[in-house]
Formats: C-alpha cells, structure tokens, sequence
C-alpha cells in the first residue's frame, strides 16, 4: 500500500502541471497580428493590419543656419537665421475596380529663430484615384514640370506658388507620353472670386535620355496666362542637367498674376547635378528674370551615414528693376552661407 500510494503520489505530481501550463494557455488573448510588408508599392510599405489597405509613413528632421545676406532680400540681417522643421508623411494605397485609391497627407512644423515663430503647415493633403486627385497640394503649375534644384534657396527668383486646393485629372497616354488639365482655388491673395477657378494643364514626354514638360496656367481673377517649358537630360548615371524658361503676359505686374510668379516678361532657370561619389553630390543653379535679377547657388551633399546628409551652400543675388526697390536698405546684392544637416526616415 505504501508503495502504491507512493507512485500515484509521484504521477500526479509531474503532470498536474502539465495540466495547469494548457489551462494557463488556454486563458491567454491571441497575439496581435504582425504588420505585412506590401511590396506592390515600393519599399516602406505595409499592410495595415485587418486590411488589405498598404501604408507608408515617412519624413524628415532637417535643420537650416543662415548667415550673410538675405539671397531673397526681404531681412536686413545682422545675425543667424535659424530653422529647425520636422516633416510627416502618411501614405496609403490600395487597388480597386477603377485603379489605385491613394491619400496623401504630409505635416510640417517649423520652428524659426524663436518661440514666437513657430509655424504648422499642412502641405499636402489629397486623394486620388486612377488619375484623378482632390485636395491639397503645390499648385500643378510648379509640381508638374518638376521642381527647381535641390537647394536650400531654390526659389529666389519663383517659378510657380505652392499649396492650393485643386482639382485635376491626369492621363498616361502610354510610351512616356503623359498629360493632365486642372482646376484651382489659388493662394497667398490669388483665391478665385466667383465661381470661376483658375484653369491649369500640361503635356510630358518621358525616355530614357530624361523628360520634356509644358505647362500653362489661366489666372480666372484677374484674366492673365502664363506658362513654362523645361528640359531635362541625363547624361549619365551620375551627370545630369536642365533648363527651363517661363513667359506671362503681364510682365509688368507681377503681382497679378497666380502663374506669373516672376519679375518681367520671362524668366530662365537652369541646373546641373554631379554625383562625386557614391557620398557626394554637386549641385550649381542659376536663374534671370526679364525685369533685372540674377540668382545663382552652389552647394555640396554629402551624405555622412545613410539617411543623414550635411550640405554646405552659397548662394548670390544680383537685385534689380522691382526688387532692387523693395529689398531691404536697397541693397543691390546679397551673398548667403547656408548649413543643413537633414535626416530623412
């Protein structure tokens, strides 16, 4: 008996906890679904779980330091201009019966000098689907024919404004070609009054040699046009340059027009990027507006570890004809040092 009573003894004791560990199991939630990379939209994207919907979120950190004059004109400054910005993006995806549904949402904040600059930016906040797109976003005047080089003073003598509401639909023709026509609301006092928008399209060729884009503009408020050609070309895989020219036809009043963004009756704009190394990248600009000034940038980008990149800069303006009125102690030239340190994710 004693025996007997001693291996039940031993039995119960090695599996009771075997029991007790599944019942403990059986008691636990199930573990969170893991995020699924979707591959079918590039890299960085997933699969938000319980969807079929892929999202991708991204940005920058970037921090600026100017000193020297004001390439633009518009500071008599006699010390350090500094800005710290942190960019957002949310991206999101998903196929349907009538091609890709996507929104777009990309937030900034600024923080200039100090407290008191502080600044929020919705910068883009649209929807598409197939080639349609409503919403927010750079007016399609700029973003269409392609950006200006990659510089922290790119725009000193302005190609195009930048949020607006909008409306506007884009066709790939197929073999490179490409075309889109556009309404918009306008912007920093051009919004449209009445119920007429300003009217926007343009047509794009694409190769593997580069790209040729056109673009014109109809300002509804104040019945003046403007519009833009720009030609880029690759040279190689690490040489490439461009140039573009934009005519309005109310050169002497720049400021009433939404597309005629610069001085006079045209405008030229051209640049060059050198890949030095698989590190270093050299950018030069320059540009000329029909009513006197010039503008003209350098720069080297140098990324110190992947995603971090530190660019020195110098830029130059020449001010003239309205500019060289307005600037600041009528100055007639500016030169400008400008450090960025920028960490995208």
């Amino acid at each position: 008996m004693n025996l007997k009573c001693f291996l039940l003894s031993s039995v119960t004791a090695l599996v009771a906890p075997t029991y007790a560990r599944a019942a403990t199991s059986l008691a636990e939630p199930e573990l969170a679904e893991y995020a699924r990379v979707c591959d079918a939209y590039g890299a960085g994207f997933f699969y938000i779980p319980g969807s079929e919907t892929c999202l991708k979120i991204g940005g920058y950190l970037r921090f600026d330091a100017h000193t020297g004059g004001d390439s633009y004109g518009f500071k008599d400054r006699d010390s350090y201009f500094v800005r710290s910005r942190a960019d957002l993006t949310f991206d999101t995806r998903n196929e349907t019966e009538f091609g890709t549904l996507r929104s777009f949402i990309e937030l900034r904040y600024n923080y200039d000098n100090g407290e008191n600059a502080r600044t929020v930016q919705l910068n883009n906040a649209y929807i598409e689907l197939g080639g349609f797109r409503v919403g927010a976003s750079d007016s399609r005047f700029g973003s269409w024919t392609g950006y200006l080089g990659m510089f922290v003073d790119d725009d000193v003598i302005q190609d195009a404004h930048d949020v607006t509401n909008q409306v506007s639909y884009t066709l790939a023709v197929g073999d490179g070609l490409s075309a889109f026509i556009g309404a918009e609301q306008g912007g920093q006092g051009f919004e449209v009054e009445g119920y007429m928008p300003h009217t926007v399209g343009g047509v794009k060729f694409e190769d593997a040699w580069g790209r040729i884009a056109a673009v014109a503009g109809y300002d509804a408020r104040s019945e003046e046009w403007a519009a833009k050609v720009r030609l880029d070309v690759d040279f190689s895989d690490s040489v490439s340059a461009w140039v573009m020219g934009g005519y309005k036809s109310d050169g002497d009043e720049y400021k009433n027009n939404y597309y005629g963004t610069w001085h006079g009756d045209f405008a030229v704009w051209g640049g060059v990027a050198a890949q030095l190394s698989e590190k270093a990248t050299f950018n030069a600009q320059v540009a000329y507006e029909d009513d006197g000034t010039n503008a003209a940038a350098l720069n080297l980008a140098y990324e110190i570890v992947p995603n971090l990149t530190i660019t020195p800069e110098i830029n130059y303006t020449s001010f003239g004809g309205d500019r060289g009125g307005f600037v600041a102690d009528g100055q007639t030239d500016a030169f400008e040092f400008v450090i960025r340190f920028q960490r995208n994710f």
